[in-house]
């Protein structure tokens, strides 16, 4: 997943962050409005790891993510 359709549809990809950095807060996954330095920055911050650790970390959850507006092979 590129990162820009990650940022540009933020709030799509929201609930997915927050399921994997729960530390973070809601204010603070709605203030990065998807520029991934500032996660990778409230990542270190909220879970105490270097920044090669965060940024494997975003890189990981990057990956996973799918298009959000792409037809669902379920049909929903």
């Amino acid at each position: 997943m590129n990162w820009s359709i990650i940022e540009s549809r933020w709030n799509e990809y929201k609930a997915a962050a927050k399921r994997q950095w729960d530390k973070l807060s809601e204010g603070q996954l709605s203030g990065t409005r998807g520029n991934r330095e500032y996660l990778l920055r409230r990542v270190q911050e909220a879970y105490a790891v270097s920044r090669i650790e965060a940024e494997r970390q975003v890189a990981d959850w990057q990956a996973r993510q799918v298009d959000r507006l792409a037809p669902a092979a379920h049909g929903g």
